[in-house]
């Protein structure tokens, strides 16, 4: 014999679930027999606020809609706007040829732009003109003489380096010439050192003084010449054709070693052509110049007694 308590759960009871109605979104028609109907004007309780009809809506259809789904009205027409002029192309006229017709012609690139030889970019030619020096592009006759110091500077230094910018004047007791070596292949042309010489009379043996910490070339032949400071062998290194007159005057110079030990040891000097030069690896400015020349002004001081 059964009882109430041996209902299985799945047996509905008749006091669950009366007032339960559908949503009316979901096509119930909201009248159960047996429902509570809430009073009049009063939502039921288990009506979500998303299945409510919108206050103030008293006609119209009443199926539901989710929020948003009404658009605004569209935009009225924009004008049309004329299409973008762009400014590279303001006032060039295409080059005609070809089958496909005109075109323009080639801009360079940024790369070209940036690396292009501009010349006297940090004014050293205008400085040089307020000096009174003379100006050349590197390829006047008395210029021949300057890629001879091309070829034998302490540096690599290709066929395609050439001197520009040329500058020749005095700066106190020597008449010097200052120029920027000039890397010049294909469509670039980018200035790589900057040398100032100083043309000395008399048979100078060859000479080169470079800082230790710089990597040697072309040292063949050469000896080393110590000069019996240590703080000055261990910065600066003097290559000399021979132990002679010449290179023992310069290293024993009091002047040319305080004179370097002050500086940042980013000079190299070298004899050839019958010039002593000095190169660093930088385009010439006034200070450079001005720098240079005090230097050679003492090294040619100290040579002169043994030339």
């Amino acid at each position: 014999m059964s009882s109430p308590r041996d209902r299985d759960g799945f047996e509905q009871r008749p006091d669950e679930g009366s007032g339960w109605r559908e949503p009316g979104h979901l096509g119930g028609d909201g009248d159960r027999s047996g429902a509570e109907q809430p009073p009049a004007g009063q939502p039921p309780a288990e009506q979500s606020p998303a299945d409510r009809p919108a206050q103030g809506d008293t006609g119209g259809s009443t199926a539901w809609q989710p929020p948003g789904w009404d658009l605004p009205p569209a935009e009225p027409d924009r004008p049309a706007r004329s299409p973008a002029v762009d400014p590279q192309t303001v006032g060039e006229q295409p080059v005609g040829g070809g089958l496909l017709g005109g075109r323009r012609p080639r801009q360079p690139g940024e790369l070209e732009q940036v690396f292009a030889y501009q010349g006297d970019a940090v004014g050293a030619q205008g400085w040089a003109v307020q000096q009174g020096w003379a100006i050349s592009d590197g390829t006047a006759p008395e210029d021949a003489v300057l890629a001879e110091l091309v070829r034998t500077a302490p540096v690599r230094a290709t066929k395609d380096h050439r001197p520009a910018g040329v500058m020749r004047g005095r700066f106190g007791t020597l008449d010097l010439v200052a120029f920027d070596v000039l890397y010049a292949s294909g469509r670039y042309a980018v200035p790589e050192y900057a040398v100032t010489a100083a043309p000395v009379l008399g048979t100078l043996p060859p000479l080169r003084l470079s800082p230790a910490r710089f990597w040697k070339h072309r040292t063949g032949g050469l000896v080393q010449v110590p000069s019996g400071d240590p703080a000055f062998d261990a910065r600066w290194v003097l290559l000399a054709g021979e132990d002679g007159p010449a290179a023992r005057a310069l290293v024993g110079d009091a002047t040319v070693r305080g004179l370097l030990l002050g500086t940042d040891d980013g000079d190299e000097f070298w004899t050839a052509a019958g010039h002593l030069a000095a190169i660093r690896p930088d385009g010439h400015r006034p200070q450079l110049i001005e720098h240079h020349a005090r230097l050679l002004t003492a090294i040619v001081g100290a040579l002169a007694p043994a030339l």
